[in-house]
């Protein structure tokens, strides 16, 4: 029994030992296993934590990309929002400004015509405070003339019994008289009567003719001034019709609700005409028409056109009207050429400059002391060949003569500005574009500025003569006011910032147009006062001269 138990304790103790050695065993073999899988792990740890930085590494770097690329995105897009909030704000300012500047120029120009009203009011005002002045005084003068017929009359009345009380003592007198003279003339009262007629008739015819010669010497030492004075009233009345025709025209419109769409909002349209064209438009009540008034023919002629193609096209506003302007600048400038080209076709002259062509077309559109200057330059150029032909000149000298004659007034239509005078001018315009030296000299003596060399020159003075001789041309008149408007402009011309001045109105305006850069608001209204002075100390004119000075901002931008 103890040898069993021995045994089952000792099997028991080998059981334990080989139970802690199978442990044992196999917890070696689960720690190696471990220690693999360890290893194992630290290395896909590894591999992983490597794949992670790299994977960081890359996302970083998309990340600075990406945050790069949105940077400069975002800084493109800003300053495209800043450059369109710029170009905004710039146009919104601008239109302000426009605005603002149409307003003060309405407002400036409404200002000076409320103080143009108000010197107006003014002097009317002075006018009838004299008119009633005079009034009272030629009351006190008719109060005391009333007193002095009174007296006169009284004095009359006491004058007239006297010489009623004369002439009935006269009377009798005059009966002892005839008595008397009956006795010592032994003649009746009848037979004296004859005598005394006879003598009184012998007596009276003397005197008549006394009287008849000295009215005839009267009459004799009047003729002549009533004649000067009524010769001058005919020319008055005989001019006014020449200026109406040589600085007016008249524009036909079919309705008359086109005069509002001329005049415009405020009057801009009718302004940026004037401006654009430098004639005056009136716009009054004549019905269905508009008058156009500038002493420059081709000024009104571009005036004119302009009005019919605005009327014509119906869309009339400050660009319309300075585009169609510009158009009919072009035009004009056209059909002057073919004006000049025709009309040297017509009188058979060749090889006559472009230019001189030119300036034959520019005659259509000027005066010259009341007729058309072109009409006149080529009837003393057919009256020439008539002339040379008469004289028995070859057909050669008569085409040079009818040659000069057209161009002899070429000097009044120059594009030169110079104080020569037209013959002198149109001389030195034919010498540089090669005409020959008997032309050149035909052309400058035809007012004997220039000594005569050839048969031309006096051909050309008489035919020049005959075509523009006529009752009342008033040459010095119509010479020194075309001068006078000229020398108005060009001394506005004169002021730094001055753009383009037009004379209006026969002279009794002048109107400045600046330039918005160079001349303030402030300086506007100082150049309007120092030209009205220099206007008033240099130059010599009727009347008054009234000098506005107009100043326009214009923003121009385009849509692309």
């Amino acid at each position: 029994m103890d040898i069993g138990i021995g045994l089952v304790a000792g099997l028991l103790v080998g059981a334990l030992i080989g139970f802690f050695l199978v442990r044992i065993f196999i917890q070696k073999q689960n720690q190696s296993k471990l220690d693999e899988i360890n290893a194992k792990a630290d290395l896909e740890i590894k591999e992983a934590r490597l794949t992670a930085k790299r994977i960081v590494s890359e996302s970083e770097n998309l990340v600075e990309k990406t945050k790069a690329k949105a940077d400069r995105e975002n800084e493109r897009i800003k300053q495209k929002k800043i450059s369109e909030a710029k170009d905004k704000f710039g146009r919104l300012r601008s239109e302000f400004e426009s605005e603002k500047a149409n307003k003060m120029v309405a407002l400036k120009e409404r200002e000076i015509e409320l103080k143009s009203l108000e010197k107006d009011f003014q002097s009317k005002e002075d006018k009838i405070k004299n008119r009633i002045k005079k009034l009272d005084d030629q009351q006190s003068d008719l109060e005391s003339k009333e007193a002095e017929i009174k007296a006169i009359r009284e004095n009359l009345d006491t004058q007239l019994k006297i010489v009623a009380k004369k002439k009935e003592d006269l009377e009798n007198a005059n009966e002892k008289h005839i008595k008397a003279l009956e006795t010592v003339a032994k003649l009746s009262e009848g037979e004296a009567k004859e005598q005394l007629l006879e003598a009184v008739k012998a007596k009276a015819s003397t005197d008549a003719m006394a009287l008849v010669k000295e009215r005839i010497e009267q009459a004799k030492a009047t003729a002549t001034k009533e004649s000067k004075k009524i010769i001058i009233q005919t020319i008055q009345r005989m001019a006014a019709e020449y200026t109406i025709e040589n600085t007016v025209s008249v524009f036909n419109l079919d309705s008359d609700d086109l005069k509002g769409q001329i005049i415009g909002r405020e009057g801009r349209n009718i302004r940026a005409l004037e401006a654009a064209t430098g004639a005056e438009i009136v716009v009054d009540d004549t019905p269905e028409a508009i008058v156009i008034s500038s002493f420059d023919p081709i000024r009104r002629e571009v005036a004119r056109l302009s009005l019919k193609r605005l009327v014509t096209d119906g869309r009339i506003h400050p660009a319309r009207i300075e585009e169609v302007v510009a158009k009919t600048r072009k035009q004009i400038d056209e059909q002057i050429v073919e004006i000049g080209e025709r009309t040297v076709i017509e009188l058979d002259i060749h090889g006559l400059n472009p230019y001189l062509v030119k300036m034959v077309g520019r005659m259509r559109f000027r005066s010259s002391y009341g007729q058309n200057l072109l009409r006149h330059s080529i009837e003393t150029a057919n009256l020439c060949a008539l002339m040379s032909a008469e004289l028995g000149l070859t057909p050669k000298q008569a085409k040079m003569a009818k040659r000069a004659g057209l161009l002899h007034d070429i000097g009044k239509v120059s594009e030169e500005d110079t104080e020569l005078s037209h013959a002198i001018l149109g001389m030195k315009l034919c010498e540089k574009h090669g005409e020959s030296a008997i032309i050149c000299n035909a052309v400058g003596a035809h007012h004997d500025e220039v000594e005569m060399n050839n048969i031309l020159s006096p051909i050309v003075q008489a035919c020049d003569a005959i075509s523009g001789a006529r009752p009342g041309a008033r040459r010095e008149i119509l010479e020194s006011y075309l001068k006078r408007i000229g020398e108005l402009e060009e001394l506005a011309m004169a002021y730094d910032g001055v753009q383009k001045a037009y004379a209006m109105q026969a002279g009794r305006e002048l109107r400045v147009i600046v330039e918005s850069e160079k001349v303030t608001d402030q300086y506007a209204d100082d150049l309007s006062f120092m030209i009205s002075q220099k206007i008033q100390e240099e130059m010599q004119y009727p009347g008054q001269i009234k000098v506005t000075v107009i100043r326009e901002r214009r923003a121009i931008t385009f849509a692309r």
